[in-house]
């Protein structure tokens, strides 16, 4: 199905989220010549996709389309990496403008598979609104990957391809994101058990440990045979005390984490191949 082999490491960077505040934390990427400089930054330290959410000139979470719009393109025009939007958004954005996301035509968008207590807040996924952007995504042309909170999460994977078949470009990319409170623990055992669960179909699966489980979670997937997300979006110290100042320094960890498992990161190129996103050019 694709000649990228097993010896290779997709590595996406997750460089902003919505939960933290520019001013607790003056190194995040809020504004658009900072997330260019940003993704450049961390193509050059191995990433190969970029996870993107967007700021307003506040600093505070958006989905405005033309800044969506503008991002991608931006994006596309200073690197090479497959370009995801977070069709997610902040908790508190409606479902109505989480569809529009797909309106900026990026290569690939997120698609969580169910609703999941986050911290304190809830993180809506009704059903109708996960096959409603599962369309989207077909019709468009999108590539989605699906993003699993709990073993929950995985069995809807099934019942959602079994109902619509599958994505746009035919591959089935999963990222197991795990230590949110609220979702499955940032451990070895939980990313074994949600492995074991996934659908025949996933042909790539990568995983992102939230917070402290960052390490443990990478460490497991490696050995797993999965890909990494990283970024300040999921982490934002290398060690108790230590602050992170840039995302490279999470995919630069990354890469050296996957030369242990004797992997080495991805292209670009390899990543659109092992995804089967649509040619942008």
């Amino acid at each position: 199905m694709t000649s990228v082999t097993q010896d290779t490491l997709l590595i996406t960077v997750a460089p902003t989220g919505a939960e933290t505040a520019k001013s607790d934390c003056p190194h995040l990427p809020t504004t658009l010549p900072e997330l260019v400089a940003t993704a450049q930054e961390c193509q050059d330290a191995g990433a190969a996709m970029i996870h993107v959410h967007i700021r307003d000139d506040e600093h505070r979470p958006t989905l405005e389309p033309q800044r969506l719009h503008d991002t991608v393109q931006a994006l596309r025009e200073a690197t090479d990496l497959v370009v995801q939007l977070s069709t997610g958004g902040s908790v508190h954005d409606p479902l109505e403008d989480r569809l529009k996301v797909l309106d900026a035509a990026p290569d690939s968008c997120s698609l969580t598979m169910g609703t999941t207590n986050f911290g304190d807040d809830v993180f809506s996924n009704p059903w109708p609104f996960v096959c409603d952007l599962y369309q989207l995504s077909q019709e468009r042309g999108v590539v989605p990957e699906f993003e699993l909170f709990d073993l929950g999460h995985v069995a809807a994977l099934r019942r959602l391809i079994d109902r619509y078949g599958l994505p746009y470009g035919g591959r089935v990319h999963c990222d197991l994101v795990m230590g949110v409170p609220g979702g499955m623990p940032g451990t070895a055992d939980a990313l074994v058990a949600a492995v074991a669960a996934l659908p025949e179909e996933t042909t790539s699966w990568g995983a992102t440990g939230i917070g402290r489980t960052t390490l443990a979670v990478g460490l497991a997937a490696l050995s797993k045979g999965g890909h990494l997300r990283v970024g300040m979006e999921d982490v934002l110290t290398l060690a108790r005390g230590v602050p992170v100042t840039s995302n490279s320094q999470l995919v630069e960890r990354a890469v050296e984490m996957g030369a242990l498992a004797q992997r080495r990161p991805m292209t670009p190129a390899e990543a659109r191949e092992l995804l089967n996103v649509r040619s942008t050019g």
